[in-house]
C-alpha cells in the first residue's frame, strides 16, 4: 500500500503546533465538504483530510506516526517495520470521525486496533457535604511490549521503557519516557496482557486511577518460532543421521535435550516433544523440523564420496515428476 503524508495532506509542517493543525483542518474541511464544494474530487479529499486530522490532532497517534521516520515519501510502497509501535503508551481516546473502516488501509494498518472508549466504570455522582461531585475511574492505558521467549518459559522481572506523548504549553508534541518494573508471569503467550493496576490515568473527583494493560509480544528469536503455545526449531541433520537414525543434542528454551531421530527420516519431518512448548496449565509442544544439510564437495575426497553414492544408490529425486 502507499504511504500517506498526513502533514502534506493538511498543508502544515512537521513542527506545526496542535492549534495550527486544527486551523488547517477546519479551513480545508470547509473547502472540500461535499455539501458545498464544487471540486470534482471533493468527497475523496474530504475523507483524506479527515483521516489526516484524526491522526495529527491526537498527540499519541501523531507521535507514533512520526516515529515511522522522515524517509518515506507520499505514494511510496509502504510496510511498517515489525512491532513499530512497541513501547508506545496509548490511553484510548476513542474515534471522533467514525470507525477505522471509514479510513484507508494505511490508517487501518497503523491504528485500526486502537478503537476504544474514554472513561470506564464511572462512579457517578457522590454527595460531599452540601454539594454533589462527579467521580469517575481514570482511563486505562495500553502499550505493546516485547519480551524474550525464555522469559515466558521461566518467568522474569524486567524494566520496560514506555514512551508517552505530551503537548508542551506552546502546543508542540514531544515524547516523555518512563521506566516501569514488570513481573512477567511464566507461561504468558503472545497477545496476552499484563495488567498493572492504578498505572493508567488518574481518576476524576477522587475516583480510582485506571490500569495499564501491557500486550505481550515476543522478540524475534534466532532459533525458535512460536505458534500459539507451540515452539518450533529447524534442526540441521546430516544425510546419514536422517537415513540411519541417530541421537543428537537439541537446544530448547528450557535447556538442552537428547533427541532420537528415527531411521529413514526425511526433509521437513516434524518430531514432537510433548509438553515442552510454552508452559501453562495446558503446556504447548516443542516441534523439531528436520532440515537435511548436505556436506560440501570441496575436496577431492568428498567429491569421490559423492561419485560413489551416485554409482551405488539407485536414487532419482525427480521420480515423482514423471521425468
Amino acid at each position: 500500500m502507499e504511504y500517506k503524508d498526513y502533514y502534506k495532506i493538511l498543508g502544515v509542517g512537521k513542527d506545526a503546533t496542535q492549534d495550527e493543525i486544527k486551523k488547517a483542518y477546519r479551513k480545508l474541511a470547509r473547502k472540500y465538504h461535499p455539501d458545498v464544494s464544487k471540486e470534482p474530487d471533493a468527497d475523496r479529499r474530504f475523507k483524506e483530510i479527515g483521516e489526516a486530522y484524526e491522526v495529527l490532532k491526537d498527540p499519541e497517534k501523531r507521535a507514533a506516526y512520526d516515529q515511522l521516520g522522515p524517509n518515506w515519501q507520499a505514494g511510496q510502497d509502504f510496510r511498517p517495520p515489525p512491532d513499530w509501535d512497541a513501547g508506545f503508551e496509548f490511553s484510548g481516546g476513542g474515534f471522533t470521525a467514525g470507525d477505522a473502516a471509514d479510513y484507508s488501509d494505511f490508517f487501518e494498518l497503523l491504528f485500526g486496533r486502537r478503537k476504544g472508549g474514554r472513561y470506564q466504570d464511572p462512579g457517578g455522582y457522590q454527595r460531599a457535604g452540601s454539594y454533589t461531585t462527579f467521580k469517575a475511574r481514570g482511563e486505562d492505558h495500553r502499550a505493546r511490549i516485547l519480551i524474550d521467549l525464555e522469559d515466558s518459559y521461566r518467568g522474569a522481572t524486567r524494566e520496560i521503557i514506555l514512551k508517552k506523548p505530551v503537548v508542551t504549553p506552546e502546543g508542540h508534541v514531544r515524547t516523555e519516557e518512563r521506566t516501569i518494573r514488570v513481573r512477567i508471569p511464566r507461561g504468558i503467550k503472545p497477545g496476552q496482557h499484563i495488567r498493572l493496576k492504578g498505572q493508567g490515568s488518574p481518576g476524576i473527583g477522587g475516583g480510582p486511577a485506571g490500569d495499564l494493560l501491557l500486550e505481550v509480544e515476543f522478540n524475534p528469536h534466532r532459533l525458535y518460532r512460536v505458534e500459539g503455545a507451540d515452539v518450533y526449531l529447524d534442526l540441521p541433520v546430516a544425510p546419514w543421521e536422517a537415513a540411519l537414525g541417530a541421537t543428537v543434542k537439541v537446544p530448547t528454551p528450557a535447556g538442552q535435550v537428547d533427541l532420537k531421530i528415527p531411521p529413514g527420516s526425511y526433509q521437513g519431518r516434524k518430531l514432537r516433544l510433548r509438553g515442552r512448548g510454552i508452559p501453562s496449565r495446558k503446556p504447548g509442544d516443542f516441534y523439531v523440523v528436520l532440515q537435511i544439510a548436505l556436506p560440501p564437495a570441496d575436496t577431492e575426497k568428498a567429491k569421490e564420496v559423492y561419485r560413489k553414492m551416485a554409482e551405488e544408490l539407485p536414487f532419482n529425486p525427480r521420480e515423482g515428476l514423471g521425468v
